[in-house]
């Protein structure tokens, strides 16, 4: 009996520092996990302060072609077409190309800042300026001849057509991107994106009134449309350059021949990211592409241009971080 008494006795004790190792065990999981949710909200706070107002500038530099898009169907089947297809075609592979084509940038402007070199900056950008804009060289004969590319891809004769005129009207967008990405990486390697989002609600408010004031109120349709759409990214470029030019002594020192040297260098990394980027808009392109050579084309590219632009919307958010 003394026997059992003692086994039973050394059951109970171990039974108690299994539950106390136990409840050691999930305080230690507790606080572990209220460790991580602390962390977690600490570092997204973090987060925010920086791809919160990238991607509330994205999203309304986006809006500015949502909005056009907007009043074109009100124009016509036709003429919604055509300015999904010079977007989406003409206008999509050289925003896909020049994005590329200044990608490197956001790494040479953060390793320069990153080192103490902010004088640096400013070169960079005006490097970047100078390819964008040598390559805006090529990329206009895609612009003059939307027609025959159109028409050779397939598509129809009467949004072909339109679409070429659409895009002659949307030249100046070339050169607006070509000064457009590289200020929007110059401002993002250090941190100040704030007034670059209220630039860009600024030229959303004015592009909105004033697609409705040319396009409906003077008639002047697509032609309206497309003034509109380049003014928005000239306002929003001109913002940006004034900003950059008052409130960054130290990283612009003025325009520069350093940014003529090492050109080369600075053209074989941005090949590379603009084939990679041209690449990934190449599928969305396919897409509106194929539709063309459906029946009643007009309305199909129509529908894959509504879908592609909300789609394009909410991708605006994830691209800011």
């Amino acid at each position: 009996m003394a026997d059992v008494f003692e086994q039973d006795g050394e059951i109970s004790n171990h039974e108690v520092s299994d539950r106390e190792n136990s409840r050691s065990t999930d305080l230690d999981s507790l606080v572990s996990f209220q460790q991580l949710i602390k962390e977690s909200w600490r570092e997204s706070k973090k987060l925010w302060r920086i791809a919160g107002p990238s991607s509330f500038t994205r999203l309304c530099s986006y809006s500015t072609l949502l909005i056009t898009n907007i009043c074109a169907g009100h124009l016509g089947v036709v003429e919604l077409a055509a300015v999904a297809i010079q977007d989406s075609v003409i206008g999509g592979l050289a925003f896909g190309f020049q994005l590329g084509m200044g990608s490197p940038l956001e790494t040479l402007c953060g390793q320069a800042f990153g080192a103490g070199k902010i004088q640096m900056l400013g070169v960079y950008l005006q490097r970047s300026w100078l390819i964008l804009l040598g390559t805006t060289e090529l990329l206009i004969f895609l612009y003059i001849f939307a027609t025959p590319v159109l028409k050779l891809l397939g598509q129809e004769n009467d949004v072909a057509d339109l679409a070429d005129e659409y895009a002659l009207w949307m030249l100046p967008q070339l050169f607006a991107y070509a000064l457009y990405f590289p200020t929007e990486k110059f401002l993002l390697a250090q941190r100040k994106l704030m007034a670059v989002a209220w630039i860009a609600l600024a030229a959303l408010i004015i592009h909105a009134f004033l697609s409705w004031l040319l396009i409906f109120e003077v008639g002047l349709g697509l032609v309206g449309a497309a003034i509109t759409l380049n003014l928005s990214l000239y306002i929003n470029i001109t913002g940006r350059f004034l900003y950059i030019v008052s409130f960054f002594r130290d990283a612009w020192k003025g325009f520069s021949w350093l940014a003529f040297h090492d050109l080369w260098v600075f053209v074989r990394l941005s090949m590379a990211l603009a084939v990679m980027l041209r690449l990934e808009f190449w599928y969305m392109m396919s897409l509106v592409v194929l539709r063309g050579h459906l029946k009643n084309a007009a309305i199909e590219v129509n529908v894959i241009s509504i879908c592609m632009i909300l789609n394009g919307w909410e991708a605006m958010i994830f691209l800011g971080f």
